[in-house]
């Protein structure tokens, strides 16, 4: 079924507004000329056809992909990335784009969603299908990938109440892109349920669970966590990190924690906010507050006398849990929030907290709160208490990590699943 009149005229309209705000967050010309060229056609050369094309909107969906990616690269399958942000087009690279899996995996800018550019994109990669990554649901891709033969996957699919509420307002484009699927593989059933109810076809959806449960730490990172606590003397630092941050956490968390901070020298704050534009204004922030910060992006070192540490680098997110012994995931502190992903810290036994706005992680994360491994605050107060019981209270951490372990033991295998699923349209 084709997409409505109303969608694509609308598509047509904003199209100015859109390049103007490529231009406007370029970093320099030849960057918005790059952009342009993948956003509105003719679009890069493609370095393999028939490649696996994995679509996912950011770096919490490309994370979210990487173990099914990596199976295939190493399985020598070619695999073509798209991302819709720069920073999630920047990790996909940054994971794939080198040794061994280089010649086999492209990454690019997903085209504007409209007919003649989906279609186009597709006739020119020719990819062998098409998986979308958790909510990452464009109308026109779809129906073109239909109309060429691309099989449609949706791959680890999530979708919050608010999410639902959004679709069920445009049901002449929400259903037919979801019966223009040829399989949806959700979360959990509160996730398949409002999938359906929205049109998905319930004999080609089902539950297999998150990928994200099946992760492990980068050995290399760890190693480096562990090089770093030599070179840097961390030994005896009680170490907090917040995580993916948005405006106001990183302000209304400092200044929670300032007065610990200046009690506690042994006490450090790790910063890593979710924007690198934001990276300049949370380093004024500290400042602003009278606390003592080093940046990672000038070569900075976290010194005896540091209080804050600005994680403003990309793709070591790892890095940093793997120094800390508790931490905080932002985007839920803030209205209307959403929340990041805790399993990452989990992983890495770091006695994690989130704030009370959470719903694009509801299921995961109600589950570690009802069995007490991990910590919902109401405000930033109570997150930095929580935080502060963590560090200082270590039995107490191992007892809740011990927790946290079991869950995620026990929600692992949603790999293998979708690795099945997907195998049968290779």
């Amino acid at each position: 079924m084709a997409t409505p009149f109303w969608y694509n005229a609308a598509l047509a309209i904003i199209k100015p507004l859109y390049q103007w705000r490529i231009k406007k967050r370029a970093a320099s010309p030849a960057q918005y000329q790059q952009e342009c060229l993948e956003r509105f056609g003719p679009f890069q050369p493609a370095k393999n056809l028939h490649a696996i094309w994995f679509h996912a909107v950011s770096v919490g969906e490309t994370n979210a992909a990487q173990p099914l990616i990596e199976h295939y690269l190493q399985a020598g399958h070619p695999v073509l990335v798209t991302n819709t942000t720069k920073t999630g087009q920047a990790r996909a690279k940054f994971l794939f784009l080198k040794a061994p899996y280089e010649a086999l995996f492209q990454a690019v800018y997903l085209p504007a969603d409209q007919k003649q550019l989906a279609g186009s994109f597709i006739e020119k990669y020719q990819p062998k299908l098409l998986a979308l990554v958790e909510t990452e649901l464009w109308p026109n891709l779809i129906d073109q990938a239909r109309k060429l033969n691309v099989p449609r996957i949706l791959i680890n699919a999530r979708l919050s109440e608010k999410s639902a509420a959004g679709y069920g307002k445009v049901p002449g484009l929400t259903r037919p892109m979801l019966q223009g699927l040829n399989q949806l593989l959700a979360q959990d059933q509160a996730a398949l349920s409002r999938f359906i109810a929205l049109g998905a076809n319930p004999a080609q959806s089902q539950v297999v669970g998150s990928i994200k449960f099946d992760i492990q730490a980068p050995a290399h990172f760890v190693q480096q966590a562990e090089q770093l606590q030599r070179d840097w003397l961390l030994a005896g630092r009680k170490i907090i990190t917040i995580a993916s941050t948005h405006a106001p956490e990183e302000r209304l968390l400092l200044e929670a924690l300032k007065p610990q901070l200046q009690q506690h020298p042994e006490l450090l704050c790790i910063v890593a906010p979710r924007h690198p534009e934001r990276f300049d204004a949370v380093f004024a922030e500290a400042q602003k507050l009278g606390l003592s910060a080093q940046r990672r992006s000038l070569g900075q070192r976290i010194e005896p006398q540091t209080q804050v540490y600005l994680a403003d680098s990309m793709g070591e997110l790892w890095l940093w849990y793997a120094l800390s012994q508790a931490c905080f995931v932002g985007g839920s502190l803030n209205a209307p929030g959403g929340g990041h992903n805790v399993l990452e810290p989990i992983a890495l036994n770091v006695a994690t907290a989130v704030g009370p706005n959470y719903f694009n992680f509801q299921a995961i994360i109600d589950e570690f709160a009802q069995a007490d491994a991990l910590c919902v605050a109401a405000d930033a107060e109570q997150a930095v208490q929580q935080l502060l019981n963590f560090v200082f209270a270590p039995a107490a951490a191992a007892k809740m990590n011990a927790q946290a372990q079991a869950i995620l033991r026990k929600n692992q295998g949603s790999l293998q699943k979708h690795i099945a699923l997907i195998d049968q349209y290779l």
